[in-house]
């Protein structure tokens, strides 16, 4: 959550003129009158010169939200330095003539609860389409797009591979970037609420709605019917087309939600509540809500990548526990220090077994568990409070930042460590792989910062693009949980099957195309399964398959990795 608070708050920007706001300040002064209440004088000054740009109720229009909520992570001080010295690079004017009482009076009034009402009319009065030329993309495959955000530039950039293809501006962009499933078109959600829908086919922003105050994530039904927004401000669950985001409905929520993640195996959604001890789930079909009973909030999860359990922190992260989806039964709990952050976890396979990592907030150390027969594996210091643990089949490493300027790479096998400055006495932060893995991507987070691009495999550094606090990379491969077995089937593939079988050529044994091409899933798990009596069936007088004693999670990522090469439909 730290870098999304970070990128509230970027300034009180005013887009009036230094005269039109010298008149204000002096129509202010005129009239104003001595009052004991300092949050009253503050709220008339507010309402002088910054209305215009943060709404009469302080929920944002231009500028940012001034509310609490938003502003928690800045000082007084850091406040008053905004308000007096202005931000360069913005729309923020300086303020020198203001007082220390007038500074004082307007901070105070910032922080006074705030009015958060949105209501559906506000919510249709918002829909707005965005008038930019479109652009021909001429991508290659849209399992290697990446949208970049670069945080404090108010930027979302478009990338294939090493390159650039377009940048579009999104006001107080945050991060949470989800795709249909198709992958042309992408949603940028906004922390203060506003969702931008972009087309990679028109090469352009389409249209913008904002859905609420303060916005936690978005998500997509599997049909791409809906685009689903969980708003913490006021707590409502909003529901869109997701062709043009018009509003379908509001539903309240009774609750500070944690997040809304879809299934990929069924027209499901599924969320919990930090303050209350429930799992939603929402039917993405008819959108109705059910409710199952925990024994505690759930503050932080994610989906397993076959779509069973639910893995989540409890009792104000001091508990991890394995919520089986089909019984709703705690399979698995552990006691840990540190509420890890399990939104950034990563996933891979190694020697037969599946595993995650996790940072923790505030410690400075990964923690890794094998997943399915749940068991905690190891803590791996990194040597700081990292945010981000990444990894691909690509790689052998897990690639982690630590809040310095250090990217630390463990081995997924023996838990080795190197480490790299890749800007040395910059910051590092997050780090996001191509679809195909071949390149990385790596964030500069400073203001003077830069978007690195890698050689995976050789850590060669290909591109330097300076960039003002990049911060999350959205590859469409390694962002949709879809797509989690087929890059299992990948390390399946590496270790078990490459010296008899290629993908697409023939070697020892057919090429993964054509037995994707000739045969059905119950064929290729069958022959995979049981390889002697399965070449019988098919009319071989013998097979020279290994039996590999495969579990079904094994099973469902290689099939989904054969299927990946079956030959596409030729145009007629």
């Amino acid at each position: 959550m730290k870098a999304h608070f970070y990128a509230l708050v970027i300034g009180l920007s005013l887009t009036l003129s230094g005269q039109a706001l010298a008149e204000k300040f002096d129509s202010f002064q005129a009239h104003q009158v001595e009052v004991g209440d300092p949050g009253h004088s503050g709220e008339k000054l507010y309402n002088t010169l910054c209305a215009s740009c943060h709404h009469e109720k302080r929920i944002g229009l231009s500028g940012p939200p001034l509310l609490p909520e938003f502003l928690r992570r800045k000082t007084p001080q850091q406040i008053e330095k905004i308000i007096l010295e202005g931000l360069p690079s913005t729309l923020m004017p300086a303020f020198p003539q203001l007082d220390k009482k007038q500074t004082s009076a307007l901070i105070a009034y910032m922080h006074h609860p705030g009015d958060y009402q949105w209501s559906e009319k506000d919510i249709i009065h918002s829909l707005t389409s965005i008038q930019r030329e479109a652009k021909k993309l001429n991508f290659k495959s849209i399992r290697n797009i990446t949208p970049v955000v670069e945080r404090d530039a108010n930027k979302v950039w478009v990338m294939e591979n090493e390159k650039v293809l377009d940048k579009f501006t999104v006001n107080n962009v945050h991060g949470g970037i989800k795709y249909t499933t198709s992958g042309n078109d992408f949603f940028v959600p906004s922390r203060d609420g506003w969702v931008t829908k972009y087309s990679l086919q028109q090469g352009k922003p389409t249209n913008k709605v904002r859905a609420c105050v303060y916005l936690r994530n978005i998500s997509v039904s599997r049909d791409n019917r809906y685009l689903f927004a969980t708003c913490r401000l006021p707590q409502q669950l909003v529901t869109f087309n997701a062709s043009d985001l018009t509003l379908v409905d509001t539903q309240p929520l009774e609750g500070k939600i944690s997040a809304l993640y879809e299934l990929y195996s069924d027209d499901k959604a599924i969320f919990t509540y930090r303050d209350r001890a429930l799992l939603g789930i929402l039917d993405t079909k008819t959108r109705k809500i059910n409710y199952e009973t925990l024994d505690a909030p759930i503050e932080d999860f994610f989906i397993d990548p076959f779509d069973r359990y639910l893995i989540g922190t409890s009792r104000r992260g001091t508990q991890l526990q394995i919520y089986d989806l089909q019984t709703n039964k705690v399979v698995f709990e552990q006691k840990i220090e540190g509420m890890p952050h399990l939104f950034s976890a990563t996933y891979w396979y190694q020697d037969g077994n599946f595993y995650f990592a996790t940072p923790h907030m505030n410690k400075p150390y990964i923690t890794v568990w094998k997943m399915y027969d749940w068991k905690f594996i190891k803590k791996v210091n990194i040597g700081g409070d990292g945010f981000f643990v990444k990894t691909h089949p690509a790689t052998p490493w897990l690639w982690i930042d630590n809040g310095s300027d250090e990217l630390v790479l463990i081995n997924k096998k023996d838990f080795s460590e190197k480490r790299i400055k890749p800007v040395p006495g910059k910051k590092f932060n997050h780090t996001e792989f191509s679809g195909d893995g071949r390149y990385t991507y790596l964030s500069i987070y400073e203001n003077d910062g830069a978007l690195l691009v890698y050689n995976t495999d050789t850590f060669e550094e290909l591109k330097n693009y300076p960039a003002n606090m990049p911060i999350g990379k959205y590859n469409f491969v390694n962002k949709n949980r879809v797509f989690y077995r087929e890059q299992f089937g990948m390390s399946i593939f590496v270790e078990k099957c490459w010296g008899c079988h290629h993908q697409t050529a023939q070697a020892f044994g057919p090429s993964f195309q054509e037995i994707a091409d000739k045969r059905n899933n119950g064929e290729i798990i069958g022959h995979i399964s049981d390889p002697a009596s399965s070449a019988k069936r098919l009319g071989y007088s013998r097979s020279l398959m290994p039996d590999f004693k495969l579990d079904q999670q094994e099973l469902l990522s290689i099939v989904e990795y054969i299927n990946h090469f079956k030959s596409k439909p030729t145009a007629h």
